[in-house]
């Protein structure tokens, strides 16, 4: 399990949900790729509502219902990790907006092998 505290860097991804890359979800591949470059996680989220730079809206309200809703891909690791996965992206969004943020880890734990083992604090991980 990759050791992350202190500074880092959070890479987050806005791309739209229908966005393919190959016949397979764009968010998909880039959460793959990132896991494929050992980087500490990845995780995937889904907006109700938004827009970017074709400034049309997108909604999951009923009477306009959009199938192609705002997607966030955020992944956290240090500096140098994120900005050496940097190119990857650069092959997989032609649309889409990709932003780096400074951002400190707190606590980085993940589950144990075995379900309801007790981390070394005593506490389950989250």
């Amino acid at each position: 399990m990759t050791r992350l505290t202190g500074r880092a860097l959070r890479l987050t991804v806005y791309v739209g949900e229908d966005d393919t890359w190959h016949h397979r979800p764009l968010y998909s591949e880039i959460v793959h790729r990132a896991h494929t470059a050992g980087l500490a996680g990845a995780s995937v989220f889904r907006g109700v509502e938004g827009f970017g730079a074709s400034s049309r809206i997108h909604t999951s309200r009923l009477l306009s219902l959009s199938e192609d809703l705002p997607v966030a891909v955020v992944v956290v690791d240090t500096e140098e990790r994120i900005r050496a996965f940097l190119p990857q992206l650069d092959e997989l969004v032609t649309e889409g907006l990709v932003t780096l943020d400074d951002c400190e880890v707190i606590r980085y734990v993940g589950r144990t092998d075995n379900p309801g083992e007790a981390d070394v604090e005593g506490k389950n991980s989250l």
